[in-house]
């Protein structure tokens, strides 16, 4: 059973507090593993004064780029987007490219 903060209370009475905290946690650091494994791809941000947003690139991810007003907001969208990105290849049966690190660029 998944606990978030819209589970009704009744479909958790006959769990201990224990029980509700190590599957809090469990899903917590399984979220915290997503994240890092999507915080692997390096990301180009820069501001364009045409979109007036920072622009955020993933090289490895062909087509993977997202904006936002804010250098927070872009990076947060990019991080939604290379899930999203990763989770359309799988249901496409497409390679998905490992994350390589820093890339040089000239």
């Amino acid at each position: 059973m998944i606990i978030s903060n819209t589970t009704p209370i009744s479909n958790f009475l006959h769990l201990n507090r224990i029980d509700i905290l190590q599957h809090m946690f469990k899903q917590i650091l399984k979220n915290a593993v997503k994240r890092f494994k999507m915080g692997k791809y390096e990301m180009i941000i820069y501001w364009s004064e045409e979109d007036n947003s920072f622009i955020v690139e993933i090289p490895e991810l062909p087509g993977c780029m997202a904006d936002g007003q804010t250098y927070q907001e872009a990076v947060s969208n990019a991080e939604i987007i290379i899930k999203e990105w990763i989770e359309t290849a799988k249901e496409m049966d497409r390679d998905i490219p490992k994350p390589k690190g820093k890339l040089m660029y000239a």
